[in-house]
């Protein structure tokens, strides 16, 4: 089985979850799983500008990223936060490898909008590295950082940039990995599956809305491009690789 796990907020925060993780899914990786991570770090990033003075100003969800921020940006998320994650995997037993996006050209972004600066749409994706990495027994770890053939650098949404990854690399699965239980419905109740026009109905509705609607938007997409299950799902519970590769239920299951 091909996989794409995106890891994103507050486990990034913590060497416990981080070490948890690691190990299940170099465990995955060991048993025969074909596997990439994409992560995020906007906690990190925040606290990064805080510490300099810088305030972080949002655009619906989205950082506005100036030269300044973008500069942090790959500092941040291609530095402190890949390198860390990076270790986590080593310390586990396997074989990481930190990329971004501007790698191999393997995500392409465009300008999302003149006011959010350098924040980028991705546009292109090229999985050739993560075949070759993976086929030699490689885990690549990359950071949701994207580029263009004019040497742009992008902030991109970590959420997006699984989608257009795991597309890219032909994934039978994409996990979101997060700190919430799932995806919840307009009782406020945890849902355990949802379709494709289900989750256009939240959205609509104003039920699933910030971090969760671009969860969302990010999930339909993957699942347009032909991935066949997403899943968001609560990355701290103990066990939660093992059991989300099993179909156990976990989270809520996206489906077409």
């Amino acid at each position: 089985m091909r996989v794409l796990i995106k890891l994103g907020g507050t486990l990034l925060d913590s060497p416990d979850s981080l070490h948890r993780l690691a190990s299940g899914i170099t465990a995955a990786v060991e048993s025969g799983v074909e596997a990439a991570v994409v992560h995020g770090g906007g906690k990190q990033m925040t606290r990064f500008l805080a510490e300099r003075g810088v305030e972080s100003r949002f655009i619906n969800g989205l950082r506005i990223t100036t030269p300044e921020i973008i500069d942090a940006v790959v500092k941040v998320f291609a530095g402190s936060v890949n390198t860390q994650l990076v270790a986590a995997f080593r310390r586990a037993g396997a074989r990481p490898v930190g990329l971004t996006g501007v790698d191999a050209g393997l995500v392409d972004a465009e300008v999302l909008s003149p006011e959010l600066g350098q924040v980028g749409k991705p546009v292109r994706s090229d999985a050739g590295i993560l075949r070759v990495l993976v086929d030699a027994g490689y885990l690549p770890v990359i950071a949701c950082i994207a580029g263009d053939e004019e040497g742009n650098i992008y902030n991109v949404n970590a959420d997006q940039m699984a989608s257009a990854c795991a597309a890219a690399f032909a994934a039978y699965k994409l996990l979101f990995l997060t700190d919430v239980e799932g995806v919840r419905g307009r009782e406020g109740t945890t849902l355990e599956t949802l379709t494709v026009s289900e989750a256009r109905d939240l959205i609509q509705a104003g039920v699933a809305s910030g971090g969760m609607q671009a969860k969302l938007e990010s999930a339909i997409k993957a699942l347009e491009s032909g991935i066949k299950e997403v899943v968001l799902a609560p990355g701290a519970t103990p066990g939660a690789v093992a059991s989300l590769l099993s179909g156990a239920r976990l989270g809520t299951r996206l489906i077409p």
